[in-house]
């Protein structure tokens, strides 16, 4: 039977190898700090063996703790610029291109086609087959002007 009291060396190397596989399955860099921390604690156990159960815990809590806060600091210092802003976000790569209206912009709204979908839009009248130039993107909807086809 487990005796919380009486762990060893190899307690805490299940244990970070548990929290580490959980990371796996979980990714939110938060248990990888924990399963480190209880492996480092194994290898602290395993040079000192002679250490009390308050002290381990104590020694796990101070390495968690301080490994979960030092990465957050490192990894919000991390400013990532990329090459490509709005990957993930798809109507905003629309922004400034030009496209014709598929339906009229009637009581405010119509719809154009960009490349193999329909997406709904906001602006000033116009007619079927006229050119527009999105200029905003709220969500799924895109805000246009009237534009000269080029």
């Amino acid at each position: 039977m487990f005796d919380i009291f009486e762990m060893t060396h190899w307690s805490w190397l299940i244990l970070g190898l548990v929290l580490l596989v959980l990371e796996l399955v979980a990714p939110i860099t938060f248990f990888l700090w924990l399963g480190v921390s209880a492996l480092v604690t194994a290898l602290v156990l395993f040079l000192l063996s002679d250490m009390s159960w308050q002290l381990q815990f104590l020694l796990f809590s101070v390495l968690s703790v301080g490994s979960i806060f030092v990465s957050r600091k490192f990894l919000l210092r991390q400013n990532q610029i990329s090459e490509l802003p709005n990957l993930n976000r798809r109507s905003q790569q629309y922004v400034g291109r030009v496209f014709t209206l598929t339906e009229p912009i009637t009581n405010g709204y119509g719809k154009i086609s960009v490349d193999d979908s329909q997406w709904r839009v906001t602006g000033p009248a116009l007619e079927k087959g006229a050119a527009v130039r999105v200029t905003a993107a709220n969500g799924s909807v895109f805000e246009v002007e009237a534009a000269e086809l080029t």
